[in-house]
């Protein structure tokens, strides 16, 4: 499974979509650029816990697509998600096990960190491992009205493509727009 496909995968779906910075940021913004997508230009480690701030304060459904390497930096954002745990948010860690925007160097889960037993040591109830589309999307399906952690592992693979044209503030305002608008039924 690829990274690129991971996000097209998320991306498909109803709801707000947080994108950790680098690569992912740019992988969603090549397959699909919309005002519900926040492109995270910067400030790794922090697309969980920006995520969580957005699912806590609406009802929308809230998917953050975040890396390896970004939740390593961050794994107090998994204990506070567990306090939280709202039925809105989805984390889906993209498990490269490297650091894909700045030239593969492994991470810990490329040797004995697993990121699903963290998740559920932190207190989350309901986290699955995936090794395929089919996988992702039973588990995005099945448990789609529950606080979920998907960590799903993929290759190191990274696609060609441009980086975000779009400038952080105008990134800011459309996101912001979209989260206010009214759901239409």
């Amino acid at each position: 499974m690829k990274r690129i496909e991971v996000i097209a995968a998320v991306a498909a779906r109803q709801g707000l979509v947080i994108c950790n910075l680098g690569l992912p940021s740019r992988e969603l913004y090549s397959l699909s650029d919309k005002p519900s997508h926040f492109f995270m230009l910067g400030s790794m480690g922090m697309a969980s816990s920006i995520g969580l701030g957005l699912a806590l304060a609406q009802k929308k459904r809230v998917y953050v697509i975040d890396g390896d390497g970004s939740l390593l930096m961050n794994l107090g954002s998994l204990a506070t998600l567990a306090r939280q745990t709202p039925k809105n948010y989805c984390l889906v860690v993209v498990d490269n096990k490297g650091y894909g925007s700045t030239g593969h160097q492994p991470t810990p889960t490329a040797g004995r960190t697993d990121l699903a037993r963290i998740a559920l040591g932190a207190g989350i109830e309901r986290v699955c491992s995936v090794k395929t589309l089919k996988d992702l999307d039973d588990c995005l399906d099945r448990y789609a009205e529950e606080c979920l952690v998907i960590i799903a592992e993929t290759d190191s693979f990274s696609a060609d493509v441009p980086h975000v044209p779009l400038l952080p503030h105008f990134i800011a305002r459309r996101f912001k727009e979209e989260v206010v608008k009214e759901e239409t039924v």
